[in-house]
């Protein structure tokens, strides 16, 4: 099993996404011997998952169904443990879009976090890229490098633990672009310019202050860094649901003639479809925005390295 690669059936020691419904959902490693425990009952992963092809219906104890599904960074994303705030995939979009990253791409990255960007970015450079991910934080560090290790990556990224604002990124004028998700990284800048390939790259930076922002931008175009622009993605997510309405009660055109003016001598109006109107109700299909919307994440800013 590889994040980056698809593999057909389950093997033991994989990663899988239990699927119970667009809402509900888990991630599990596949164990032979292991069991667990959902709410229509008790998936055996030595009878019902291994062997099993991805995408499967498995029958629980209880008599109900689950799915399981191959992991992809997008279900990465919504299931991951959190150890940190993560960047999801609206926000990844763009980042790997404005990055210019592809197949083969060299990228740096700090800090790790949780995984869910570097996963999304490992996906994107395979088969011949790499990534260099920058995490501070020791712990962290090691449980993303094991991560990788399992999900089948470990030979696409390099996790490095220090200090990306005193020591860099460990590398010198080979990324293709450079992504920093740290509390001050306008400290940061001078590091992302020296890791760059000569011949120019691409940066971007998120943070969730305007106040960061401002001083980041400051910091871009001191280190001599072009094209610089800050978005912001707000996500508004609709539900198509049936809508009933009532018909209006127009009532009768041959109603009151004298108030109108109509001569009485002249033909009735009562054939008209508006005399024969009957109030009721009709049903149509509508898109009706969600009641909680998803608000501000974080601004991303944009630059690219100058050749000059």
């Amino acid at each position: 099993m590889s994040f980056v690669e698809y593999g057909d059936t389950i093997k033991d020691g994989d990663t899988a996404i239990v699927f119970l419904g667009h809402e509900s959902m888990f991630p599990v490693k596949v164990q032979h011997g292991t069991v667990t425990q959902t709410k229509y009952g008790v998936i055996r992963h030595s009878t019902d998952l291994i062997g099993k092809k991805y995408g499967s219906k498995v029958t629980c104890s209880k008599g109900g169904w689950v799915f399981i599904l191959h992991p992809t960074p997008e279900l990465w994303t919504m299931n991951l443990p959190h150890r940190t705030q993560i960047l999801y995939s609206t926000d990844i979009s763009l980042i790997t879009m404005m990055l210019e990253l592809k197949p083969g791409s060299i990228v740096c990255e700090s800090g790790t976090g949780s995984g869910s960007l570097s996963h999304a970015l490992i996906r994107t450079v395979a088969p011949t890229g790499h990534l260099y991910t920058v995490e501070f934080h020791q712990q962290r560090a090691e449980k993303a490098q094991e991560e990788f290790r399992e999900h089948g990556v470990e030979h696409l990224v390099t996790v490095t633990n220090q200090d990306v604002c005193k020591n860099g990124f460990g590398v010198s004028n080979i990324a293709d672009a450079v992504f920093l998700d740290i509390p001050s990284p306008w400290e940061a800048i001078g590091h992302a310019k020296s890791a760059l390939k000569a011949e120019g790259g691409r940066i971007c930076s998120f943070s969730p202050c305007i106040e960061q922002v401002q001083r980041t931008c400051l910091a871009m175009e001191e280190y001599g860094f072009t094209e610089i622009n800050t978005l912001e993605i707000l996500l508004r997510v609709y539900n198509v649901r049936t809508i009933s309405l009532q018909i209006p009660d127009l009532g009768k055109a041959a109603e009151d003639n004298s108030s109108t003016g109509f001569d009485s001598s002249k033909p009735s109006h009562q054939g008209s479809p508006c005399a024969n109107l009957q109030q009721g109700t009709v049903q149509f299909k509508s898109g009706v925005p969600l009641r909680e919307v998803v608000g501000h994440t974080g601004y991303l800013t944009f630059a690219t390295k100058s050749l000059m």
